[in-house]
């Protein structure tokens, strides 16, 4: 269940291509924004998309199989597109429409199905087993972890490095190829919705457990049971959960577009949400780079 920095580099050799290399915006001293809704598909998820893809050699008629939240899905058809073949998504029913009708715009043959995240996944293993499709996991997958990692390599050489990486933390993908990342050069701080704490609660439990999911971060941050390679490269590494309100989730997005012109999902200010409330307070002279990790969002909801 290891990913280790060289599996993201070798990662980030093979998606050079395929992706963008995100801006980082330094809003105050000391405070940078790495905005991953700049990414093809509007958040980081491409990129564990391309390396699953371009690891698996040959693929099936069939083409690919996904289930998500959303973005996962966006992403998995925009690699789908770029590289001719087949896609068939599967979204639970309290995906953001915007997501879905982003999802066909692609090409993607989508099936809405189940409440959360996990039933959507029930479903699309089902028909992965008669299709033959592969199938690309949103979080769980070593390939797609090393290239969620990708994420990490570029914010320590955009900025010359950082004593600390904020990331928003649902199925666990992006923070363990984050940390993996990083490791020695850099601590990760989990973020977690209160009402979605995967991360936080198998960390107290010693191993993952499942948890009810609610609240506005449902449809990016919906695993209701952090990743097997979540927990246990976070777990290793000893990162740090920290839990934040759906209230300041809510302020962090709307005081984002204020201040920055930044439009953000809610699962993207998630991890500014920390600092804006208080659950994670950096010392004086402590360097933070915040991943904004998802831009699909209606713009009229930002004010």
């Amino acid at each position: 269940m290891d990913v280790s920095v060289g599996d993201v580099r070798e990662a980030a050799g093979r998606i050079a291509g395929y992706v963008r290399r995100t801006p980082v915006m330094e809003v105050s001293p000391g405070l940078l924004l790495k905005l991953e809704g700049m990414q093809h598909s509007g958040s980081f998820k491409v990129r564990g998309g391309f390396n699953r893809v371009l690891t698996a050699g040959e693929l099936p008629e069939a083409g690919v199989i996904a289930a998500s939240g959303g973005n996962h899905g966006l992403a998995v058809a925009y690699v789908a597109r770029a590289l001719g073949v087949r896609a068939e998504i599967f979204v639970p029913t309290v995906s953001s429409p915007v997501k879905v009708a982003g999802l066909r715009a692609l090409g993607a043959e989508v099936t809405q199905t189940g409440a959360v995240y996990a039933e959507a996944y029930e479903a699309s293993v089902k028909r992965a087993a008669e299709s033959g499709a592969l199938e690309i996991h949103a979080y769980d997958q070593a390939e797609v972890v090393a290239g969620q990692g990708t994420v990490g390599l570029e914010v320590l050489e955009q900025t010359g490095g950082v004593d600390t990486v904020l990331v928003a933390v649902g199925g666990g993908g992006l923070v363990a190829g984050i940390t993996a990342a990083v490791a020695g050069r850099a601590r990760v701080v989990a973020v977690e919705p209160e009402l979605i704490p995967t991360l936080h609660r198998a960390l107290e439990a010693g191993g993952p457990v499942r948890v009810e999911v609610s609240g506005v971060g449902a449809d990016a941050l919906g695993a209701s049971r952090i990743g097997a390679i979540g927990y246990a490269v976070t777990a290793a590494a000893g990162v740090r959960s920290v839990l934040v309100s759906d209230e300041a989730i809510v302020e962090a997005r709307r005081e984002m577009w204020r201040s920055y012109r930044i439009a953000a999902e809610h699962a993207g200010a998630a991890a500014f949400a920390a600092l804006r409330s208080g659950a994670y307070t950096p010392a004086p002279d402590e360097r933070v780079a915040v991943i904004v990790c998802g831009a699909n969002t209606d713009p009229a909801t930002l004010l």
